[in-house]
């Protein structure tokens, strides 16, 4: 005769349920009493399996900042009759945070009302504190990613984003829009005269004061590459974005960063284009750009250290 186990004997679930890690209970819709819950809950939160009477003792264990948006979302998927799931932060007896999944399945009466809930609890906490680095790795990545990484000002990703938004604000308001487009004068015999790495640390510090200069929240310094840098200047116009231009200069000349083997200087300088604009149904950032370089290149050639508006 055989000895094993009848499975129909509802100690043999108990046993099989409460030597999971999951933890099983049963909430009795009609009172909004627990009418089991595993012995699991014990060592996953430190509650003693007594302690879990009502719903309200369920829900006062949740997390404050996750528990009304919780409970109103079970709540109503179960008044609705919807099985579902819940990821929320409990609180165990000494006060720390474990990461729960609840699983729930909504038992209905033959006339289509609520009989009551059962489901499993889950500790999800080791998952989540993964899924939280990932997340945090790809905002870094994200950051990074529109950051110059030797200097730590915007890279040109980042700018022409910006100045697609900008651009779209100030011809949508009607106000104006000024880019200053800088280029290092005689960057090439620097770097051949004091080595990269010295090259690199200038490229840091002209940086560095670009971003002193853009004291604006909206205001953007970004490297497009090279010794050249922008400054985006919204709701700035040409009188303005001159008179900031001016300021920069008279920063790096106080900064007075030696260059031995320039031709207009003993210290560095650079030279400016701004181009300035109050956008129409028919410009283009692309020509805004050009026209801001074209007149970075006319101070190039005019004998640099030297800014150039559109009355220069």
């Amino acid at each position: 005769m055989s000895t094993s186990p009848s499975y129909d004997d509802p100690g043999v679930y108990r046993t099989l349920l409460e030597s999971t890690k999951a933890i099983p209970w049963r909430i009795d819709w009609a009172s909004m009493r627990f009418t089991y819950i595993g012995p699991q809950i014990e060592t996953l939160l430190g509650w003693s399996q007594s302690s879990w009477q009502t719903v309200n003792d369920w829900a006062e264990r949740i997390h404050e900042d996750d528990r009304q948006r919780t409970v109103d979302f079970c709540v109503a998927q179960s008044i609705a009759g919807v099985d579902h799931e819940a990821d929320y932060r409990a609180l165990t007896r000494d006060g720390e945070l474990v990461w729960i999944r609840d699983v729930v399945h909504v038992k209905r009466h033959p006339d289509g009302s609520v009989d009551c809930l059962v489901g499993f609890m889950f500790d999800i906490t080791e998952r989540k504190i993964a899924e939280d680095k990932i997340l945090q790795l790809q905002k870094e990545l994200e950051t990074l990613s529109y950051r110059d990484p030797l200097t730590g000002i915007a890279n040109r990703r980042m700018f022409d984003r910006i100045l697609e938004v900008e651009w779209s604000k100030a011809r949508a308001v009607g106000e104006p829009l000024s880019l200053m487009m800088l280029d290092i004068d005689f960057f090439k015999q620097y770097n051949d005269s004091y080595g990269h790495p010295q090259g690199d640390l200038c490229l840091k510090q002209v940086a560095g004061l670009l971003d002193d200069t853009a004291t604006r929240t909206r205001d953007l310094c970004a490297r497009l590459g090279g010794e050249e840098f922008v400054v985006l200047l919204p709701g700035t116009n040409e009188e303005a974005a001159h008179t900031i231009a001016q300021r920069f200069a008279r920063m790096l000349s106080r900064a007075a960063i030696a260059h031995r083997n320039s031709r207009v200087s003993d210290v560095l300088t650079v030279s400016i284009g701004l181009a300035s604009i109050v956008p129409g149904a028919h410009d283009t950032p692309g020509a805004f750009i050009e026209l801001a370089d074209t007149r970075l290149y006319q101070g190039k050639t005019g004998g640099r250290n030297r800014i150039v508006g559109s009355g220069d």
